[in-house]
């Protein structure tokens, strides 16, 4: 199978490395926003060529487009104007911003609206890294829009990259994406800020930081090019979600502020419960 992967960095190039190890694809595109980028693709074997974006759609069998939500929303309807058999999909972190753009494209059958939910904080081509997404859930949505061999195709992507799959309408992804990815990245941000602004005034305050201040702010590392539009995108459900998490927080300082120690237990061990879902 000929692929196109729009976008050769983390995401688009991770999944080239694992179609080309699984002989998923005989032939892989890359088209890239820059140059340099698209030359080191080309060097890490990530792609056999790069070429522009109506080529790599015209002569594909299938196009994944691995790049910022709102390129996705701007990109995706002119993109569908060059497609005829091929089977179009995207990685995007939201869904209904992307769906609501070609909700009535005469070519809408053949694109199929996904989220691997998996990444790293890192990005570009370097970042590559094989088995990605294996053991990770891939969310497909809104497939009563997608031709039958269009999710087909999709469904057989996921099970070779080793992932779990599961549907969901473009809503309710959006909705538990909020709460189990974006606002991560949200508390993510904020604790970094918080920190950096206290090392302003105290410069050593890093030398304490340990392994659970680097694994909770790990994601604050990730690009704004990316978070950026989701946060955009993804607005209404982020904000209710930051909400209901200004609640928790809000109770456990009213419990430290008032030196209940039963009720930090309390809510501690309730809190513990995470372990059902989180080994």
């Amino acid at each position: 199978m000929h692929v196109a992967i729009v976008g050769i960095g983390l995401i688009g190039g991770s999944v080239a490395l694992d179609l080309r190890r699984a002989g998923f694809a005989t032939r892989l595109t890359g088209v890239g926003s820059s140059p340099a980028r698209a030359e080191i693709a080309l060097q890490l074997g990530l792609v056999d060529r790069v070429t522009t974006l109506e080529t790599a759609v015209r002569e594909a069998d299938l196009v994944i487009l691995a790049i910022p939500v709102d390129r996705i929303v701007a990109m995706l309807p002119q993109l569908l104007d060059w497609v005829d058999h091929q089977t179009v999909t995207d990685m995007g972190s939201t869904k209904q911003a992307i769906v609501d753009a070609i909700r009535h494209h005469p070519r809408r059958n053949r694109f199929v609206a996904a989220h691997p939910m998996a990444g790293t904080e890192n990005s570009g081509p370097t970042a590559a890294q094989a088995r990605l997404f294996e053991g990770k859930v891939a969310v497909l949505c809104d497939l009563a829009d997608s031709a039958p061999d269009a999710v087909q195709t999709i469904e057989d992507l996921y099970t070779t990259l080793g992932m779990r799959l599961t549907r969901l309408d473009a809503a309710t992804h959006d909705l538990q994406a909020a709460y189990v990815s974006h606002l991560p990245h949200v508390l993510s941000y904020a604790l970094a800020r918080t920190v950096l602004q206290q090392e302003q005034t105290d410069p050593a305050i890093f030398t304490l930081a340990g392994g659970g201040f680097a694994s909770t702010a790990r994601l604050a590392k990730s690009a704004p090019d990316m978070w950026t539009p989701i946060f955009r995108q993804n607005r209404t459900a982020v904000l209710a979600a930051i909400q209901a998490y200004q609640q928790q927080l809000q109770t456990l300082q009213d419990a430290i502020a008032a030196g209940d120690e039963s009720r930090l237990r309390t809510l501690i061990t309730e809190a513990n419960d995470i372990r059902r879902v989180l080994a």
